[in-house]
């Protein structure tokens, strides 16, 4: 299913129309930006996620998911982690949740969403723990690299897309509650959560995840998450995405330091950029084509092509002619496309800097199919890209956000996908 249409379907939404610049004889394209305030029930439901009040059926999940195993052998710091092993966490974690009243309290479709960002916080800690020369246990990096995983657990189930990313960014966010005054700016953390994922289900997980560990500090840290909801409220961002004056208000305080979020930013943007991000076989030209095919475009692929170079590889001499073009119709006010992977929020972030340097305003198409489909686009391209790249670049992809641009288009194919929860 298309996303718009599910959009339409499951989710309420706000579509902010946009003023076009473009000069007179091109494609008169405007774009929307999309963000849910709420996700109401669907059919969806995450396998074995109890209903209220009864118990959850852990043989069962044993089954379907056999990377909880290799939860039962990974083992953690006592100081923090007395319970034991990161399995006895996860089922403690996911048994607090199941009590506490703000989860029972929810209608079916984020229940299930919670359940399994609680099952799957940890995943990634058999991957992550180390242990130093002190004896020492940790795990850094568990939440980013556990929420990547978790996509692939979720693809695997064909999770809905707006679904999906919501468990993903639960996992990603899920400590924050416990740790955000630490922050160097806390209220930019809360506020950029909010653009994220609900603030209000962030505090719930987290409130599970000290709930599911025994440590001498856990009052102390049940407090924090208590004071992060506070706070939250406090900043008009607990249950909804905090209300800035305008998109170009929001992507001015996401890139400047120190700035005030209640401050209506003067609109000064004289071009437009769109900046593809997909996989390789995903459909960016097919998208390009149907949408704004009179755009110029700056094109890696093609770049690389005329100057011999194979697709597995882009030299420093690549990305300068591609920089060198996007510059030319940057200083002429000429909107135009910037076609390439860009999978990483890191890459992006600096060619959002060169666009917003040349006052551009910047959207990003994000194009997914589904895995099926990307192999065989992939498999039908002039210059395919090996599988085995195309592996590792799943595997680093960050779908971007809100926060990064001034507006997102998401195009997302859905179709069958092997209902299984095999490890990623």
């Amino acid at each position: 299913m298309h996303l718009t249409t599910y959009f339409n379907e499951i989710i309420r939404y706000r579509i902010t129309p946009v003023r076009s610049k473009i000069p007179d004889g091109r494609t008169q394209f405007v774009p929307t930006i999309m963000f849910y305030t709420q996700i109401p029930d669907t059919d969806w439901a995450f396998p074995q996620c109890p209903q209220p009040n009864t118990p959850i059926d852990w043989d069962a999940l044993h089954q379907q998911f056999t990377w909880l195993q290799d939860l039962a052998d990974c083992p953690q710091d006592p100081i923090h982690h007395a319970e034991g092993d990161v399995l006895t966490h996860t089922k403690l974690v996911c048994e607090a949740l199941v009590r506490l009243e703000g989860w029972r309290s929810l209608p079916p479709t984020p229940r299930n969403i919670l359940f399994a960002a609680a099952l799957l916080h940890d995943i990634a800690k058999p991957q992550t723990t180390k242990t130093d020369d002190e004896g020492r246990i940790s795990a850094r990096g568990h939440g980013r690299i556990g929420a990547q995983m978790a996509r692939q657990v979720l693809q695997q189930l064909n999770t809905p897309f707006t679904i999906r990313e919501t468990i993903v960014h639960l996992i990603n966010q899920g400590s924050l509650p416990m740790w955000f005054w630490d922050k160097a700016d806390p209220q930019r953390a809360v506020i950029k959560t909010s653009w994220l994922v609900s603030c209000r289900w962030v505090a719930l997980l987290s409130e599970a995840d000290v709930l599911g560990r025994h440590c001498h500090d856990q009052a102390q840290i049940l407090e924090s998450v208590q004071f992060f909801r506070e706070f939250c409220t406090e900043n008009q961002c607990l249950d909804q995405p905090y209300p800035f004056a305008s998109d170009h208000s929001r992507f001015v305080y996401f890139h400047k330091d120190k700035a005030d979020p209640t401050y209506a930013a003067y609109d000064d943007t004289q071009t437009e950029v769109i900046l593809m991000c997909a996989l390789p076989g995903s459909g960016k030209d097919h998208w390009i084509r149907q949408n704004c095919s009179d755009w110029p475009m700056v094109s890696l692929d093609e770049i690389r092509q005329e100057m011999g170079f194979s697709p597995k590889e882009t030299p420093g001499e690549v990305i300068h002619r591609a920089r060198d073009l996007a510059k030319g119709y940057l200083r002429s006010h000429t909107p135009f496309i910037w076609n390439a992977t860009n999978l990483t929020q890191q890459l992006r972030s600096k060619l959002i800097q060169l666009f917003a340097g040349y006052n551009a305003r910047i959207r990003i198409v994000y194009v997914e199919v589904s895995p099926e489909t990307q192999r065989h686009q992939n498999r039908s391209r002039s210059a395919p890209v090996p599988n085995k790249v195309v592996r590792r670049m799943n595997q680093i992809l960050e779908i971007p956000g809100l926060t990064e641009v001034h507006q997102i288009t998401w195009e997302v194919q859905s179709s069958a996908i092997n209902q299984s929860g095999s490890k990623p």
